[in-house]
């Protein structure tokens, strides 16, 4: 068994003390506990297996991704088990712990302008593509369909086993979107009457790894008929919800999380 072997099957644990609802059962999927620390390690794998099989990722390739940190940690972790190198274009603003992070598993980190956030990433990230393409392989997490399938193969039946078919809502940030489409179609598989619930944060935002779609890069791969609703969220109460979590259920969690607990609880 490699540390690949070990990437989902997350646990889900109910939330009791923050729960305002008691005839409301609210769950929250540990994604935290994958080995590279987040849910993004889930199509970090697949994207990179998927580009094997297809022929696109062969030896001697360098694996090349903007990212706001955690994609980026997930890919350096598999490209470090696979013996790929790994190319991160991240901003200027993410935190010097992620770096360090990411420069733990070999990667190689390149910064983009901080105010022009992820976007600034993605556009810096495709320029050092197009200037030696035979040198890369670019996921492309925000056009990669293996990222939906990721959570179509994983996540969603995951969430479907551990609550035993029980339940009747889904609520994630919007990023990538991946999660979103992915959970979305496996869920309505089931049962076509679950809810897709995403949260999104407002325009000028700061919360890393979530997009408003309405100012940002918008992902190929995001369908909005896959989302029942779709609900704002502001900085301050994804922070805060996001301390509430460590306070009252001991879930250290960040900003990204906090917005989509903030939106669960409004439900």
């Amino acid at each position: 068994m490699s540390v690949l072997d070990s990437i989902g099957n997350t646990p889900l644990v109910l939330l009791e003390r923050i729960n305002p609802n008691p005839r409301v059962r609210l769950y929250a999927k540990l994604e935290g506990a994958n080995p590279g620390g987040s849910v993004k390690d889930r199509i970090a794998y697949y994207m990179i297996k998927e580009a094997e099989a297809e022929g696109k990722l062969k030896p001697g390739l360098t694996i090349l991704e903007p990212t706001s940190g955690n994609t980026g940690i997930g890919l350096a972790m598999v490209g470090a088990a696979k013996g790929y190198r790994v190319k991160l274009v991240m901003p200027e603003c993410v935190s010097l712990e992620r770096r360090k992070t990411l420069e733990a598993f070999g990667a190689e980190v390149v910064l983009s302008p901080g105010q022009e956030g992820t976007d600034g990433a993605i556009r810096l990230a495709h320029r050092i593509y197009e200037e030696d393409p035979d040198a890369y392989f670019m996921p492309d997490q925000f056009n990669n369909p293996a990222n939906i399938k990721a959570h179509y193969e994983t996540t969603g039946p995951e969430i479907w086993a551990q609550t035993k078919g029980e339940v009747t809502h889904f609520v994630a940030g919007m990023g990538t979107t991946g999660t979103l489409m992915g959970v979305s179609m496996k869920l309505k598989e089931y049962n076509r009457d679950i809810q897709i619930i995403a949260a999104e944060p407002n325009m000028g935002h700061r919360i890393q790894g979530l997009k408003n779609m309405s100012e940002a890069i918008v992902p190929g791969i995001y369908d909005p008929n896959r989302i029942d609703e779709k609900h704002n969220v502001d900085d301050e109460t994804a922070y805060q919800t996001a301390r509430k979590l460590a306070l009252t259920e001991g879930l250290f969690v960040g900003m990204s999380s906090g917005a989509a607990m903030a939106v669960a609880l409004k439900k």
